[in-house]
This record gives C-alpha cells, sequence and structure tokens, in this order.
C-alpha cells in the first residue's frame, strides 16, 4: 500500500491543491479571468501527470524474475551494463 501513495503521491497532492484552490475560488467573487486560470492550472497539472505518471516497463517481468532467483537462496552474479 505505501508503495502505492509514493508512485501516485504527485496525484494526491495535486488534487489536495487543486480542491483547495476550487474552494478559495469560490468562496470569493470570482471573475472570468479567474476562472480561466483556473482552468489552466488544472489542465497543466493534467497535462504534467500524462507526461509523468508511472508506467510498467517491458523489462519489469525480467526484474521480476531475478527478484525470484535472489530470493531462493542460490548465488546470484548481476551485471549491469550501460549504453554510454
Amino acid at each position: 500500500m505505501e508503495a502505492f501513495y509514493n508512485h501516485y503521491s504527485f496525484l494526491w497532492i495535486s488534487i489536495g491543491l487543486t480542491i483547495a484552490a476550487g474552494l478559495v475560488l469560490l468562496t470569493q467573487k470570482p471573475r472570468t479571468r479567474d476562472y480561466i486560470a483556473f482552468g489552466v492550472i488544472v489542465g497543466g497539472l493534467l497535462t504534467v501527470w500524462i507526461i509523468l505518471h508511472p508506467h510498467q516497463t517491458p523489462l519489469m517481468n525480467d526484474a521480476k524474475a531475478v527478484q525470484a532467483v535472489i530470493g531462493a537462496g542460490t548465488p546470484v552474479l548481476l551485471e549491469f551494463q550501460s549504453p554510454f
């Protein structure tokens, strides 16, 4: 459950700040430009979420296989490579 909160902490913080900003906006006397600014902020947060959200990579299955071998108690040699 902790991993869920860590992976989606940006989402939780964004939702909380959006709700707080919306409540402040609605308790004041909002004008059209206030609604436009709020929409731009929400749109920006959605854009950032679409770009940065965590997703599963094709190598996740390989990582699970390596974790299973390491947890079996047999010696394991890991080799790390970089294309640079």
